[in-house]
């Protein structure tokens, strides 16, 4: 059987694809990379320096109705069984399966199964299930 296309194949653009990284993560270890606000005032980054690291502003969110869209062109959602994977009949052009990593390998062969069965999409995050 073809692989299921989308109901509709928006151009993806992504403002800025690199992440924003937390003030001085590169200088210390225990410093992680996650992106911080930083909060004083005569911090440069908070000032916006030139040559300091940038901070997030409102320019750099995705377009509305490309957020969450994976390359596929489907957005995720998330299953843990069988009785979860009925809920995307009505849409199935929109969203695809993501089988959750706790499912055992048997309930896994079951929602890959059925997904076949109602002609889904579907994506696991463990590749065991042949």
């Amino acid at each position: 059987m073809a692989a299921l296309r989308p109901l509709v194949k928006p151009k993806i653009v992504k403002q800025r694809t690199k992440k924003f990284i937390w003030h001085q993560s590169d200088q210390y270890v225990k410093i992680k990379c996650n992106w911080q606000k930083p909060r004083g005032t005569d911090n440069r980054v908070c000032r916006r320096l030139k040559g300091q690291i940038l901070m997030p502003n409102i320019g750099c969110e995705s377009n509305k109705k490309t957020k969450y869209m994976l390359p596929s062109r489907f957005r995720k959602f998330l299953v843990h069984n069988v009785k979860e994977l009925e809920v995307l009949l009505m849409c199935n052009k929109s969203y695809c399966a993501e089988i959750a990593h706790n499912v055992s390998s048997k309930n896994r062969k079951a929602i890959v199964e059925r997904a076949s069965q109602l002609a889904m999409s579907h994506q696991s995050q463990c590749q065991a299930v042949q």
